[in-house]
């Protein structure tokens, strides 16, 4: 089942394969917070900013999450020529 980003009930984002693909494009996106946790854990982790989550959901009819997580890693590729 594909994954998307929301905050509440609201959809916020495309949908993608996986959940991983989700967590990479908010954090490409700056809407991922390290925070501290507790002593006996080494480092801090990830966590969404803004109370958004990342959960299933089905794609909107015309969407196909394969090809979005293709779209998305062909413009972080030009993104990151363009800034090289």
């Amino acid at each position: 089942m594909p994954y998307a980003l929301f905050s509440s009930e609201a959809k916020l984002s495309k949908a993608y394969p996986t959940e991983a693909d989700v967590w990479k494009h908010a954090r490409l996106s700056g809407l991922v917070v390290d925070v501290a946790t507790e002593d006996d854990k080494p480092a801090p982790r990830p966590v969404l900013d803004n109370d958004y989550e990342i959960k299933p959901c089905r794609p909107d009819p015309q969407e196909d999450p394969a090809k979005n997580q293709a779209d998305a890693e062909r413009e972080a590729e030009l993104d990151f020529q363009l800034h090289s």
